[in-house]
């Protein structure tokens, strides 16, 4: 296992790097195919742990983990004239959503490189997954930065591991900058989400499980996407298991947004290499709350890199679109998943509506996650943060 720079190839040792110090780049990991064995076991964890930045899975790692399903989407598939589609049911997972996975390899990941407390945000997700996961690292602490809007979304946040900072009157954007000052000002770790290398591995396990429980190879892979760390994270496991020989190609990428905050899809469309003013949201609004990410300027080249060479797409779809194929899941498959994962479900009924999608080939959408039950808020839970010139704790 080795850490290197996507960029200028530079190598990185033990300790935690989010990025380059030479260049600013995106830091990966890369395997030895020679010393790779995936194990015979129904935990995931275990199978792949040769494909995963942990030195020692056995101490760190979960020991329960299951595959979640997937579904051959009969009911779905039927009604779009499509024999091969798959529904990943990552609804199953104990925060109900794909970002357990995250948290499991990246608290590991973090542990490891010697790293004891960090801050992070998120618009719920990722953050309540974190919270959840890190009862099983005492010793461990996060900082969790949320703008009020989706302060409510965090779950979990109520031990002493976790310390849960509200930004008022400030967007997702805000409070993931505002992690990195705090952490700088109190010589913590930032973890920076899609730079932190444990998140994205963690997040290609859905498709390395997929991979064995599909009976062919997967031609289309459709991800809700906001930073779209799964989506690279699904590129970088189907590269490792092609050269493994595990599978005989990559699949196709579809990172699919709401309409109403699609900085992404705006900057492909115009077949712009990065993301321009014009196309961020300052201020996003819509019911995928999940994805609700208006700047992505530092992930886009790297995901739009990744999606041109798939010969892959960035679609859009409104709101009507996407409580449609929220509805239609639910009546034909029994399965209920969020508004954020039911934005690829529309992103796919909309392009077979349009009459170009190739209906035949084998189709594989993320279902990333379920709603959860807003949590009530406890002035004790939070440290609640005004912007007063620079941001203040209240009180």
């Amino acid at each position: 296992m080795e850490h290197y720079c996507v960029q200028c190839g530079l190598t990185f040792p033990h300790d935690f790097h989010a990025l380059c110090a030479a260049c600013g780049g995106l830091v990966d990991v890369r395997y030895d195919p020679r010393r790779v064995q995936l194990h015979d076991s129904p935990n995931p964890y275990e199978r792949f742990s040769a494909l995963l930045p942990i030195q020692d899975p056995v101490d760190r790692l979960p020991t329960s983990g299951t595959y979640s399903p997937l579904v051959h989407s009969l009911g779905l598939g039927r009604w779009l004239r499509m024999p091969a589609l798959y529904l990943k049911d990552e609804t199953v997972h104990p925060t109900g959503t794909t970002k357990d996975r995250m948290a499991a390899v990246s608290l590991a990941y973090l542990w490891e490189r010697g790293v004891r407390e960090f801050c992070t945000s998120s618009t719920g997700n990722s953050s309540t997954a974190y919270a959840h996961a890190i009862t099983a690292h005492p010793g461990m602490r996060v900082n969790v930065f949320t703008a009020e809007d989706f302060v409510s979304r965090v779950g979990g946040a109520t031990g002493v591991q976790v310390v849960h900072h509200c930004l008022r009157d400030a967007s997702f954007v805000d409070a993931f900058d505002f992690a990195n000052v705090y952490a700088q000002r109190n010589h913590l770790v930032s973890e920076r989400g899609f730079f932190n290398v444990g998140r994205r591995e963690g997040l290609k396990l859905a498709f390395l499980e997929a991979c064995d429980q599909a009976p062919g190879p997967i031609d289309w892979y459709f991800q809700a996407t906001s930073s779209a760390m799964g989506v690279w994270g699904t590129d970088k496991g189907a590269r490792e298991l092609l050269q493994l020989k595990k599978i005989s190609r990559r699949p196709r990428l579809v990172c699919a947004q709401q309409e109403s905050c699609a900085p992404m899809v705006r900057a492909a469309e115009e077949g712009s290499a990065t993301i321009q003013p014009r196309h961020i949201v300052a201020k996003p609004r819509g019911i995928a709350e999940a994805i609700l990410r208006g700047d992505p300027s530092r992930t886009y080249p790297y995901i739009r890199r990744i999606v041109l060479e798939s010969n892959g797409r960035f679609l859009s779809v409104n709101e009507s679109e996407i409580r449609e194929a929220r509805r239609i899941v639910e009546e034909l498959e029994g399965l209920s998943p969020c508004f954020a994962s039911s934005t690829a479900v529309a992103a796919l009924i909309k392009w077979v509506r349009q009459g170009d999608f190739p209906g035949q080939e084998t189709v594989m959408i993320n279902l990333t996650g379920r709603d959860r039950e807003a949590q009530e808020l406890s002035p004790q839970a939070l440290w609640y943060v005004r912007r007063n010139g620079d941001w203040v704790r209240e009180g």
